[in-house]
């Protein structure tokens, strides 16, 4: 028996790291929309003040959600999503996933419905241009998406239109033999 637990920690601490990795990457949960990333040093940083008042004005706010993109800021190291504080290990595993290195710039990341980068630029860019991007992508990724479930299965009535009879419900197994160790 003790074997058994040791075992099972031991895979349990092996895989640990594979499962973290993925439950800690923002964009991962995006697949489907687009993200649009800033990421400046300072909150007063025209690159952020700029394209967050163009994306204020109802044409800009409209075509944004028209092209289902999510808006993620990282100022410093503390990231938002739409608006929402994101937690420190977020942030991070954001950073980490779009591989920028160390930089003090201003950057702005779009992120296509396909999960790879479709526009990346140092400092201020007009909001119109971003949508322009979008729309010069292929028809293919324009209209990717997170596969659908399938539907699900609907039972035929019986073709000749009798009920069938209930089948009867099955025995319940008896208890587990004791393990030999």
């Amino acid at each position: 028996m003790l074997i058994r637990s040791l075992t099972l920690a031991t895979l349990l601490v092996a895989a640990s790291p594979w499962v973290a990795a993925d439950s800690d990457t923002p964009l991962a949960n995006d697949r489907g929309s687009r993200p649009l990333i800033v990421i400046v040093p300072s909150s007063a940083d025209p690159t952020l003040v700029k394209l967050k008042k163009d994306l204020e004005e109802p044409d800009n706010r409209k075509a944004f959600t028209e092209r289902k993109m999510v808006f993620y800021t990282v100022i410093n190291t503390v990231g938002q999503r739409d608006g929402k504080d994101l937690d420190p290990q977020t942030t991070m595993g954001l950073i980490r996933e779009l591989k920028l290195g160390a930089g003090s710039k201003a950057k702005v990341i779009l992120i296509g419905k396909d999960g790879e980068k479709k526009l990346e630029q140092p400092g201020p860019i007009e909001a119109k241009e971003i949508f322009s991007t979008i729309d010069a992508l292929p028809v293919a990724e324009q209209e990717a998406t997170r596969p659908a479930p399938p539907p699900p299965e609907e039972t035929a009535p019986p073709a000749n239109g009798k009920k069938d009879k209930k089948a009867k419900p099955a025995k319940p197994a008896g208890p587990p033999k004791p393990l030999d160790d």
